[in-house]
């Protein structure tokens, strides 16, 4: 006699309910970039205050990575939380097809206001991933509708990443990245070497012309140009020169090229500047915006764009943009974007960043003696350290939990984003930490 399914799943309830979290959380649950089989050691936290994440295991440690790139003001902060109180007490989410309301309004006013100049036109997306999807299909659709169809590629960089998603892995690195695997079922872009350069470094001309050739060649297949500013995050944690950049700008205005910077990580003060393109004072055609835009508090993205390619989008048929996410303009995420974007704004956030950036510098910089470091480098508020080698994530992790820190490695990049509100004390905690890790790692 089978067993009726009811009985089944009160059984499983019964077998689940008696795992502790972590138990349950490694043989049920899968984290980012990890393995169902062998998956890396997971800490449950029970809270998070300020900088600080507390463990179920009683530690209370300093988040060095702000939540990868989000949680720029710390955690339960009252500022953002009222935000999100006002607003659940009006609603929470409404669609956004053929209506609007004032906290998408308010949040798309100040985007325009603070980002380059000429970025006028701003569609709401629910995640990084998708806001670099979206500025692919305004690239591609902008040159369909103009009757050059033939403008159907993107040209990327080398060593970048711009999301997990399908096309945004199309156009990060094929080689080096995390997707390799999926080769076979992208589709296939143009790459150009990415830029060597660093950031302080003097500036070699003769760096763009492998990008110019490639523009040179093939600028009447290519839509869009498409990079992290600055800084190349997940592919490397790689400050590039600045020129770089406005070089860019210009190759695409000589080939009639659209030019699309990725500011997901990048935007809202982590560089030093309030974007990466204001390094050079650069305008892009198309924007990508996320990760810090509600301070960490709630997924949203946003894809700017010019008037022109705005309106080029929508010339002929057929006469609309296709896209449109479930929970696009989420009320509730734009009322704690408007709150952590006014904060930021009226905060030192310049003197925070770059008192961040001296300590990083100061910091770990002696590193770069050690036997097994092969760079450090500092930009804003991140702080990198580049081994020779692949590093143990686990126990470096292991370690630095031990010294009050939270600090997530990847490859051979152990390195921290902080929140800017951290005092020197709580950067301190972070670079010792850091240190005692790779140490105890090599």
């Amino acid at each position: 006699m089978n067993t009726p399914k009811h009985k089944q799943i009160t059984n499983q309830s019964a077998k689940t309910t008696s795992m502790s979290n972590i138990e349950f959380d490694k043989r049920h649950i899968w984290h980012p970039y990890t393995s169902s089989n062998n998956p890396l050691p997971c800490y449950e936290v029970v809270g998070a205050s300020g900088v600080h994440i507390e463990l179920s295991t009683g530690e209370k440690i300093v988040d060095g990575m702000s939540s990868w790139w989000g949680a720029i003001h710390g955690y339960n902060h009252p500022v953002l939380n009222q935000a999100a109180k006002n607003q659940l007490d009006k609603f929470s989410h409404v669609m956004f097809g053929g209506l609007t309301h004032q906290p998408a309004v308010d949040l798309c006013k100040t985007l325009i206001d603070i980002t380059p100049l000429g970025l006028n036109r701003v569609f709401l997306a629910d995640s990084d991933s998708v806001a670099v999807e979206v500025a692919i299909k305004m690239a591609m659709q902008y040159w369909a509708c103009q009757g050059r169809e033939t403008k159907n590629k993107v040209l990327a960089l080398r060593n970048g990443y711009h999301g997990d998603t399908f096309a945004a892995m199309s156009v990060s690195d094929p080689i080096s990245n995390m997707h390799s695997l999926f080769k076979n079922s992208l589709i296939e872009h143009y790459f150009a070497p990415a830029p060597q350069t660093q950031f302080n470094q003097r500036w070699n001309p003769d760096e763009i012309a492998p990008l110019r050739d490639i523009l040179d060649e093939h600028h009447a297949s290519i839509a869009a140009l498409i990079l992290e500013p600055i800084v190349q995050g997940s592919g490397g944690m790689r400050f590039y020169h600045p020129e770089y950049l406005k070089a860019c700008r210009q190759l695409c205005d000589q080939y009639d090229v659209l030019l699309i910077c990725d500011e997901t990580a990048t935007g809202f003060g982590r560089t030093g500047k309030l974007f990466a393109c204001d390094h050079v004072n650069v305008t892009p055609d198309i924007m990508c915006l996320g990760s810090a835009i509600t301070g960490g508090y709630m997924a949203l993205a946003a894809t700017l764009c010019t008037n022109d390619v705005a309106q080029g989008v929508c010339e002929g048929s057929p006469g609309v943009f296709m896209h449109g996410p479930t929970c696009m303009g989420n009320p509730l995420a734009c009322a704690v974007a408007n709150a952590s974007i006014a904060f930021l704004l009226n905060a030192d956030w310049e003197l925070r960043v770059n008192n961040i950036f001296e300590q990083l510098s100061e910091e770990l910089m002696p590193l770069k003696q050690h036997i097994a470091v092969y760079d450090v480098r500092t930009l804003g508020a991140i702080g990198v350290v580049e081994m020779k080698q692949a590093v143990d994530v686990a126990a470096i992790q292991k370690v630095c939990i031990q010294h009050g820190a939270w600090i997530k490695p990847f490859g051979k990049l152990v390195y921290l984003i902080p929140p800017f509100i951290c005092s020197k004390t709580d950067v301190t905690t972070l670079t010792n930490a850091l240190k005692k890790g790779i140490e105890a790692a090599c």
